[in-house]
């Protein structure tokens, strides 16, 4: 039998709360929606893309989320745990959700963020117990009363990242690297894609290594994935590099303009320092504006070990918002 997961504490007068179901995902894209007015995240996500992400996490909805309901019935806040089936060196478990922006201001964020944490707990000791766990949420610059609702939590600023984005003009002219072939992602490139992006991000802070499933569903296997509009670097028949493309629609209905998304960018660290990345993606700006797209997005690590933001700075890419990880640490088992 499973465990029961964590009991929430007391709500507020007029709010209840239960487990979340797949019914809950149009309710809570129209929060989403709503409150992005206020909370200026830059993000769009409709109910589709909503399931997609919690699909390719695998979230149990009984188990890993909570809806808080109104005394109306209506969705006033929702919360998620969720881990990657993939981990290296600790087992990162990510505490995600939302108030409604008229509930806020009630305590309901905070006893959301208590529930996460005891459910987080219970989730890195249900499954992997044996390595340190560690309780993760991300934090726009854009909402500084949850960046102070985490920090009195208990967790620590741990790594910066900026959200880049550039027009489609003026770009830059195409460039060649010798013996290098650039071309559209093929399906029939995606496994060695997987492994050279293994490799490639080895290095990276909290990544970890993608098996097959996690990469198609995360990743290449995707509504937004574009595969015409991404980019792949080939030599003597073998990838070395890699610019995968996604376009969200659902942003585009929002914006009102057609932006790419850069997701993934990795070239083989043997083979870095001959100009691979920024050919692809002058190639991969060169094709997205050729197909109806009229800016390009990109997030990058502040301290990333590649140097990845020089880059972007020089290909004509500006930080347009900041986010912050926010961590706690879990211990591993007595043993383990």
């Amino acid at each position: 039998m499973l465990p029961l997961v964590p009991a929430l504490p007391p709500l507020p007068e007029g709010f209840t709360a239960r487990p979340l179901t797949p019914g809950d995902v149009p309710a809570v894209a129209d929060l989403l929606a709503a409150a992005e007015a206020i909370d200026d995240t830059g993000e769009f996500p409709d109910a589709d893309d909503i399931t997609e992400w919690w699909t390719g996490w695998d979230l149990e909805f009984d188990r890993d989320g909570l809806a808080v309901l109104d005394r109306d019935g209506a969705l006033a806040g929702y919360a998620t745990v969720m881990a990657s089936p993939t981990f290296r060196d600790d087992y990162r478990v990510y505490l995600e959700g939302r108030v409604r922006a008229d509930a806020r201001e009630r305590g309901l964020g905070g006893q959301l963020l208590a529930w996460q944490q005891a459910r987080g707990a219970e989730l890195h000791g249900e499954r992997h117990p044996e390595v340190p766990g560690r309780l993760v949420v991300e934090v726009p610059g854009t909402l500084p009363a949850l960046e102070r609702l985490v920090e009195r939590a208990g967790f620590a600023a741990e790594r910066w990242y900026r959200s880049m984005e550039r027009p489609l003009r003026e770009l830059p002219e195409p460039r060649r690297v010798a013996g290098v072939q650039l071309v559209p992602f093929d399906a029939a490139w995606d496994d060695e894609v997987r492994r050279v992006y293994n490799v490639a991000f080895g290095e990276h802070h909290g990544s970890s290594e993608r098996d097959v499933e996690s990469w198609q569903r995360l990743y290449t296997g995707t509504r937004s994935f574009r595969p015409d509009l991404s980019v792949l670097a080939i030599e003597a028949g073998r990838v070395v590099g890699f610019v995968l493309a996604s376009v969200f629609e659902a942003d585009t209905e929002a914006r009102g303009y057609r932006e790419v998304h850069y997701g993934q960018i990795g070239v083989l660290p043997s083979e870095r320092g001959r100009g691979l990345a920024s050919a692809m993606i002058a190639a991969a700006l060169h094709e997205a504006a050729a197909h109806d797209c009229a800016a390009a997005a990109l997030e990058v690590d502040s301290d990333n070990v590649t140097g990845a933001l020089r880059l972007y700075e020089g290909l004509g890419f500006r930080a347009v918002r900041t986010r912050v990880s926010w961590s706690t640490a879990l211990p591993a088992a007595a043993g383990g």
